[in-house]
Order: structure tokens, then sequence, then C-alpha cells
């Protein structure tokens, strides 16, 4: 499903947002080496110097971009549980759901390098976000949506509690893994029929060690 962008014509009072737009465009064309302050200027039609007015540097730039890139991970991921049939099974319901986030995850990074190597390059001296920041429509980050899916298996009797803590860590490593592999590593010019079951092969893992 195709991503719409948040482009909308700068107007004065709002040139935070056209930048952060202008840096979102940029990500997405180039990945996150492309988000500078001066270009983004350039894009939104303002000199350099007013950027600063909102930007102490590039990296603060780049953690708004980041940020929004992050939270459109959240969306798609969001939008991949409502598409899922019900199910009156509860625990298959649950593992749907976590399937639908992995597959999210992987369609993505898929269809939207740039912004996914832009979401996970946050500089290091900010290198997290805060409430609210990262979210999808439900206020969750991809993290959080993971940790809920989690909680549900937990709920339903498939994941014991004791195993529970820390499965985060093992479900997002391999998946990330995979979505880096197709990306930029020996796997990325796999064929989309070898993918699929690459994709089968690992989220299948994931389920059992859950």
């Amino acid at each position: 499903m195709p991503i719409v962008t948040d482009a909308r014509p700068y107007h004065h009072g709002r040139l935070r947002e056209a930048l952060v737009d202008a840096g979102l465009a940029l990500a997405r064309a180039e990945g996150p080496d492309a988000v500078v302050l001066r270009a983004a200027s350039r894009a939104a039609a303002v000199s350099h110097n007013a950027a600063y007015r909102h930007f102490a540097d590039r990296d603060e730039l780049l953690r708004a971009v980041a940020e929004r890139c992050m939270s459109r991970l959240a969306l798609v991921m969001e939008q991949r549980q409502d598409a899922l049939e019900p199910d009156p099974d509860p625990a298959a319901r649950a593992l749907s759901r976590i399937d639908a986030v992995g597959r999210a995850y992987l369609e993505f990074a898929a269809t939207e390098p740039g912004w996914f190597r832009t979401a996970f390059a946050v500089p290091d001296k900010v290198n997290s976000f805060g409430p609210g920041e990262g979210v999808g429509a439900r206020g969750l980050s991809p993290y959080a949506l993971l940790g809920a899916g989690l909680d549900d298996l937990v709920e339903v009797g498939v994941l014991p509690a004791e195993r529970r803590p820390g499965a985060e860590y093992a479900a997002w490593s391999a998946v990330h893994g995979l979505a880096m592999l197709f990306n930029d590593g020996p796997l990325r010019d796999l064929p989309d029929t070898e993918r699929a079951v690459a994709t089968q092969i690992v989220l299948d893992v994931v389920a059992r060690g859950l």
C-alpha cells in the first residue's frame, strides 16, 4: 500500500513543519544522509539562516524526520493488523496480529527503504523518542505495538508469562536482521518468491521461539 507524505505548501507560521516535510521527502528519496538543513531549506524555499530558528543543527532536523519515519512504520503495522480477517479463536487471532507486525515491518523496509533507514538513524546525542513521538494512530510506537502483541500472546496462553520479559529483543532482532539482509546485504538480489519463503521461515521461527 503506498504511503502518502505530508506535503503541504509552506506558509508563514509553520516553517518548522515545512522543513520537516522537506526532510521527509529527502529521506524518502535518498535516506538519512540526504537530510541536511541546507537542502531542506532550499526545498522549503526559505533561507538557510531561517532554518536555524527551529533547528540548532542538522542532528535536530534528522531527529525530527526520523520520528516521522518511525510514525509511518507504526501506521503500516496498524493498517496490516486492521486488515486481518476476524478470527473467533483468541490464540490464532493473537498470533495473526504478531505476524502482521512482522510482515508490516518487512514491507515498510522493502517499499520505503529511505524512510526505513532514516527511522533508525537518530543521532547519538538525541537517540531516543519521548512519549507521543514516533507513534501511530493508537499512540503506540512500533516497539510498543510489538510489546502489546506479545502481551496478548500471554493473555491467551500462547506465550508462558515467565518467557515474556525481553521477548521483544529476540523478535525485533530477527525481523530487523532480515530486513537489513534484504535491503543492504547479500539477500538484496533474492527473487520475490525466495524472499517470501525467507520471510515465512523467519516469522515461523520467531513464533515457535515464543
